[in-house]
C-alpha cells in the first residue's frame, strides 16, 4: 500500500509540474526583444560625424531620448515600376526618377552650354552622379538603410494625371516610400521663380530619425576650365561666410569621410563660378556636412580620378527637415531679394567698395549700349579721363626725373666703390635728394597714379571674373565669352604689345641701365599673366593702354624733354 502511494504521489508531481509550466507559460509570456537602434547622427561614406567634437555615442543616447513615441508601423508603399517626373518653368527644367526620389537634372534654360548646338546648363554631373549618387539624395546613420531608402521605388502622388509626368510651376511633387517598417516622405514645392520648398521626415518603427539632404556627383558647368577645382562649399555663420574649396573638404586625412559644421547656420550650400545651390533654413536649425569623393574619366585614353565636392543640409534632431533652397545664377539682383540675402555668394572680396559701383555703371552702361564688350570700352574711357589729371601729374614728376637723371648717374658712379654700410653712402643721398629739392621733384609723386590704378584693377578683375552678366557675352567676332580667355589670343598679344609702347613713351624714372632694361621687359611679363585671364580684362587693359598711349603722346608734344646737349651745356 505504501509502494502504491508511493506511486500514485509520482504520478500527482509530475501533473501538478505540468500545470504549473502550462499555466505560466500561458499567463507569464516573456517580453519581445527591442528593435535595434538605428542611431540619430547624420554621416557619410560609413562615418559618424558628431557636431561640436561630441562623441558620436552621446548624439546617438540624446536623440533616441528625444525620439518620438512608437506608433504603428505603416503599411507598404512602393511603386510598380520607375518613372521619371519633370518640373518646369520658364527658368528651369527639373527631372526626377522616382527610384530614390533623387535628381537626374536641373537644367538651367536662360544659360546655355558651350556645345554646338548650344544647350540649356545642367547644373547636375550626370557621369560622376551615376557613381557618387545623385542630388537630392538622403543622408543617414544607417549606411544599410540609407541605401535602402535611397534605392526604392517611391510613389510620386502628385504627379501630372494621364501620360505624361511633366508639371508646369507652380507646383509641387511628393515621393512617398514605405516597407512598413521604415516610411520616408519627401515633399518639394516649387515656384516659378529659381526657388522651391523641401519638406523631409524618415521614421524606422515609427520613431523619426535625423535626416539630411544632399548634393552628390558634382555641381555646376563642368566645361569650364578646372571645372572641379571651382566648385566650392559654403556655410555663413555668425554673418561671417565661410569657403570650403575641395581641398579642404572632409576630415583631414580622409577627405570622403564627412566633417560636420553644427548649426544653426544663417544658409548653407554648394557653388561654383556663377551658379549656386544654397540651403535657407524654413523653421528647422540647418547644419553643414562636407566631403569629397573621386569618380573616374577618361583623359587622353587614360582613366584618371576626378575630384568632386559633395555636401548635406540637415539637422542632427529626430524630427522632419524643412528648408527653402534657391538653385540658379549667382545674380546680385535676384540673390539680394532672398531672405536671408545671398549676394555675398558674388565675391567681390576687399575691393567690394570698389566693385560693386563699377559693376553697376557698368550695368547702367548696357542699358544704352547693349554690348558688354563695347560697355567695357566705355567704362575705360570713363575711368582714363577721371583719373587723367593725376596721370598728367605723375608724367611731368616723371619727365622732370628723367632730365635730371644723368647727373643723379653721375653722383650714384662717384659713390659705386663704397659699400652700401659705407657712412659715406649717406653723402650720396644726401646729394640726390639735394638735386630732387633744387627742382621741385617729388620722387614718390610717379608712383601715385599705379598705387591709385591697382584697386581699381582688382576691382575690374573681380568683377570681370565673377559677373554671370560677363558669361557668354560676346563682343566683336571672335570673342563670344567675356568671361572665358581669348580663344586666339589676340587681346592678351595686342595688350602687351601696346603696354610696351606705352612703356618706351613713357619717361624713365630711374637712371640705372639694369632697371631701364627690366621696366622693358615688364610688358612681357605681364603679358604672359593675362594669357590666362578673361577677354574682359583683357580688353580693358588694351583700350587703357591706347588711351594711355594717346595722353603720353599729348604730354610728349606739350612739354618735350631738353636734349643731351642742354644738359651738358647746363652742367659744364
Amino acid at each position: 500500500m505504501n509502494e502504491m502511494n508511493d506511486q500514485v504521489r509520482a504520478i500527482v508531481f509530475i501533473l501538478l509540474a505540468l500545470l504549473i509550466l502550462f499555466t505560466w507559460g500561458h499567463f507569464f509570456k516573456p517580453p519581445a526583444p527591442a528593435p535595434a537602434p538605428t542611431g540619430a547622427a547624420i554621416s557619410q561614406g560609413g562615418s559618424n560625424p558628431a557636431p561640436s567634437g561630441q562623441p558620436a555615442a552621446t548624439i546617438l543616447r540624446d536623440s533616441a531620448a528625444a525620439a518620438e513615441k512608437q506608433t504603428p508601423s505603416p503599411a507598404a508603399i512602393q511603386a510598380a515600376e520607375e518613372k521619371t517626373i519633370a518640373v518646369e518653368s520658364p527658368l528651369y527644367r527639373v527631372e526626377f526618377s522616382n527610384r530614390g526620389g533623387v535628381v537626374q537634372s536641373w537644367k538651367l534654360k536662360k544659360y546655355l552650354t558651350d556645345q554646338k548646338p548650344p544647350r540649356p546648363l545642367d547644373l547636375v554631373n550626370a557621369d560622376a552622379a551615376k557613381q557618387l549618387g545623385w542630388p537630392f539624395s538622403l543622408i543617414l546613420t544607417d549606411k544599410q538603410l540609407e541605401a535602402q531608402v535611397n534605392s526604392g521605388l517611391y510613389k510620386v502622388t502628385s504627379a501630372a494625371p494621364g501620360e505624361s509626368a511633366d508639371l508646369q510651376a507652380p507646383a509641387d511633387v511628393t515621393f512617398h516610400w514605405s516597407d512598413g517598417h521604415v516610411d520616408v516622405v519627401k515633399k518639394l514645392s516649387f515656384t516659378p521663380d529659381y526657388e522651391l520648398t523641401v519638406e523631409c521626415a524618415v521614421t524606422v518603427e515609427g520613431k523619426a530619425v535625423p535626416v539630411a539632404i544632399a548634393w552628390r556627383g558634382g555641381f555646376g558647368d563642368k566645361e569650364v576650365y578646372n571645372a572641379a577645382q571651382l566648385v566650392t562649399v559654403f556655410y555663413k555663420q555668425t554673418d561671417k561666410l565661410n569657403l570650403l574649396q575641395y581641398k579642404k573638404l572632409g576630415v583631414s586625412g580622409n577627405q570622403a569621410e564627412a566633417a560636420v559644421q553644427s548649426g544653426p547656420l544663417q544658409y548653407l550650400g554648394i557653388e561654383d563660378q556663377f551658379f549656386t545651390t544654397a540651403f535657407l533654413p524654413d523653421g528647422t536649425n540647418l547644419s553643414l556636412w562636407h566631403w569629397m569623393q573621386t569618380h573616374d574619366v577618361m583623359q587622353d585614353g587614360k582613366t584618371v580620378a576626378e575630384p568632386e565636392a559633395e555636401m548635406a543640409a540637415g539637422t542632427t534632431e529626430p524630427a522632419p527637415l524643412k528648408a527653402r533652397v534657391f538653385v540658379g545664377p549667382k545674380d546680385l539682383t535676384l540673390l539680394s531679394k532672398m531672405k536671408p540675402p545671398l549676394e555675398d555668394l558674388v565675391q567681390f572680396g576687399w575691393t567690394g567698395i570698389i566693385a560693386k559701383p563699377i559693376f553697376e555703371i557698368l550695368k547702367w552702361i548696357y542699358r544704352f549700349v547693349p554690348n558688354y564688350g563695347w560697355a567695357i570700352v566705355i567704362l575705360t574711357l570713363v575711368i582714363n579721363m577721371a583719373i587723367f589729371p593725376l596721370k598728367m601729374k605723375s608724367w611731368r614728376s616723371m619727365q622732370r626725373m628723367q632730365k635730371v637723371a644723368p647727373e643723379i648717374r653721375q653722383i650714384q658712379d662717384r659713390y659705386k666703390k663704397y659699400s652700401m654700410s659705407d657712412p659715406r653712402k649717406k653723402k650720396m643721398n644726401e646729394e640726390v635728394m639735394a638735386v630732387y629739392s633744387r627742382e621741385g621733384i617729388n620722387p614718390m609723386g610717379s608712383c601715385i597714379p599705379m598705387l591709385f590704378q591697382m584697386p581699381i584693377w582688382w576691382a575690374l578683375w573681380r568683377v570681370l571674373n565673377g559677373a554671370i552678366e560677363l558669361r557668354h557675352a560676346p563682343w566683336i567676332g571672335w570673342i563670344h565669352d567675356l568671361s572665358a580667355k581669348d580663344p586666339y589670343y589676340v587681346l592678351p598679344i595686342a595688350m602687351t604689345i601696346t603696354m610696351y609702347l606705352t612703356t618706351k613713351m613713357t619717361p624713365q624714372t630711374t637712371a640705372d641701365p639694369s632697371q631701364q632694361k627690366m621696366m622693358q621687359f615688364m610688358p612681357l611679363f605681364m603679358g604672359v599673366i593675362f594669357f590666362r585671364l578673361s577677354s574682359g580684362l583683357n580688353l580693358y587693359m588694351f583700350t587703357s593702354n591706347l588711351v594711355g598711349m594717346g595722353q603720353q603722346w599729348y604730354l610728349n608734344r606739350t612739354e618735350p624733354l631738353p636734349s643731351r646737349s642742354k644738359f651738358k651745356k647746363k652742367n659744364e
